[in-house]
């Protein structure tokens, strides 16, 4: 009998997340730009159930949790991956492991999935402790393998002016800011106060360690508030 030989491990993977508004954004839309953009794996957050359906159609792999109260999220692949949950204030994390091929042989990449509490949420007392222990708990799983290639992606609801960011910024590089650096450019915003208004503030972001960042894109999301995200990645070990 002759064994199926097992298909070549992918070098660059392409990565899209997006904030998908609470279910405001459109659901088809959004499955549709996801096909065009040929993305490998989505992370979403505020996922809805129509959405979640939508996505599912165009990747069939991973876990996607939709749910109400802005905390729906999950991950979507074109190949199976596994997605277990990291226990965060307010909203898990959702961690994947994607294998890709290395210089040196496969390359286990770790894929992190965040959304952090918005900072005008009410009580303000509470959105501080939730905020602060967000950036614990992300903190913590950081440090605990600290050589490992990933990338942490989602809505951080942080500027690059704000705490939060720069804490992550020194553990992890911002993707935008490398792909600018290489084209000559700015990274863009990503989030206005509505569907269609003009992006003011770029707080959505892919933050990369031990991996090549081959590009970084912003797209619009039919219906929604936040654009999309897409980071093309290669592993360097």
């Amino acid at each position: 009998m002759t064994q199926r030989s097992k298909p070549p491990l992918p070098t660059r993977l392409r990565i899209v997340s997006a904030n998908l508004w609470n279910g405001g954004a459109d659901a088809r839309g959004f499955a549709d730009l996801v096909a065009r953009l040929g993305a490998d794996v989505v992370a979403v957050q505020e996922l809805a159930p129509a959405q979640a359906e939508a996505l599912a159609q165009v990747l069939p792999h991973g876990v996607l949790e939709p749910h109400g109260h802005y905390l729906g999220m999950g991950i979507a692949s074109r190949l199976p991956l596994s997605v277990r949950r990291l226990a965060l204030p307010c909203r898990d994390a959702r961690v994947a492991e994607v294998t890709l091929a290395g210089a040196h042989g496969p390359v286990a990449l770790e894929l992190v999935n965040v959304h952090v509490q918005a900072p005008h949420s009410l009580p303000s007392w509470r959105t501080v402790a939730r905020r602060r222990g967000q950036w614990r708990g992300l903190e913590r799983h950081l440090n605990a393998n600290p050589h490992r290639p990933r990338v942490v992606v989602g809505d951080f609801n942080a500027t690059p002016l704000w705490p939060f960011y720069r804490r992550m910024a020194r553990h992890l590089r911002d993707a935008a800011v490398v792909a600018a650096a290489h084209r000559g450019g700015r990274a863009l915003p990503t989030w206005g106060p509505w569907s269609g208004a003009p992006r003011l503030l770029r707080i959505d972001h892919a933050f990369v360690h031990r991996v090549d960042v081959l590009d970084f894109q912003v797209h619009d999301v039919p219906g929604g508030d936040h654009s999309a995200i897409v980071v093309d990645i290669a592993c360097l070990v």
